[in-house]
């Protein structure tokens, strides 16, 4: 390739990014819009089965795109959903597979150079799920244990970051997914499962009988989590925020959070039974974006 080639195909190249960047003109266009959703990321994002998702995250979404429909002026917004992975739901977004995802991914510096994040709507406490006959209540208690993770998280990470995992030899046991992994404690291959709060709290909740979990020891870390948009797409990202941001005003946020986290939902109308904290109402009162290294520095 000569030089000159390679400066027309660099070009095309850098202009092709940037008409994928513009999410709100690629909606307009084809009328459509593709919401990332997870299958099981406990009342954030989940499946309902048959193609239907439901969650806190997933119904925040619905509603960012019915202000996004509005904002554009179109007759109609057909609105498609596509199941997404810890591990693909980066390279989605990037590819334009996916223009906003909506489950359970924390905003990090690192995933900050490769997608954007909107302001944070939930903050998440990491902490270890067990049988409840275990005896296991710390991260102490887990030397010479498996511990099950979701492939593609920083769960185990953070466990293994933790003071308190200091000399403490586990081995990782992985799942394809939120709900694999809880298999894995659930059926005995693993002692415990290191992730999300209330990932936990909505698998426990679902299972046949609830009673023989629950959630243990320190909290291995505090983690903004957010809806996913792709990067460099400032007029969409200001719409996303701007439709989050006033559902933070109004206390409709607030209200969906009750929906989801502390009422009955479906399709077992169990309760996930997990009040905001105050991280998360310090989140909707100063809506921010800030990755989870700001939260560690507190």
């Amino acid at each position: 390739m000569t030089k000159f080639s390679f400066l027309i195909a660099a070009v095309a190249l850098a202009a092709a990014g940037a008409a994928q960047a513009d999410t709100l003109a690629k909606i307009k266009s084809g009328a459509s819009v593709t919401m990332g959703v997870r299958e099981s990321s406990g009342a954030l994002s989940y499946t309902l089965g048959d193609g239907k998702y439901a969650g806190f995250h997933v119904e925040i979404c619905s509603r960012v795109l019915a202000d996004v429909h509005k904002q554009l002026g179109l007759a109609k917004l057909d609105v498609k959903y596509q199941p997404v992975t810890s591990q693909n739901r980066i390279p989605l977004m990037q590819n334009g597979t996916i223009d906003i995802e909506c489950g359970s991914t924390t905003n990090n510096a690192a995933r900050q150079k490769d997608v954007a994040f909107a302001v944070t709507t939930y903050v998440e406490e990491v902490r270890i799920a067990v049988k409840a006959n275990s005896g296991i209540t710390s991260i102490a208690q887990l030397a010479g244990k498996n511990v099950a993770t979701t492939t593609g998280t920083t769960s185990v990470q953070l466990l293994r970051k933790h003071e308190r995992a200091n000399g403490v030899d586990f081995k990782e046991v992985f799942g394809k997914d939120h709900a694999d992994s809880f298999l894995l404690l659930d059926s005995g291959r693993a002692d415990a499962f290191v992730m999300d709060g209330q990932i936990l709290a909505g698998n426990i909740a679902k299972a046949k009988n609830p009673a023989d979990f629950k959630i243990v020891g320190e909290v291995l870390a505090v983690e903004p989590i957010a809806i996913m948009i792709r990067k460099d797409d400032p007029a969409f990202k200001k719409a996303v925020d701007a439709s989050i941001s006033a559902m933070m005003k109004s206390g409709e946020i607030a209200k969906l959070y009750d929906k989801w986290f502390v009422q009955p939902i479906p399709p077992a109308n169990t309760k996930v039974g997990l009040p905001a904290s105050e991280a998360t109402k310090m989140a909707w009162a100063n809506p921010n974006d800030k990755p989870v290294e700001d939260y560690a520095k507190k």
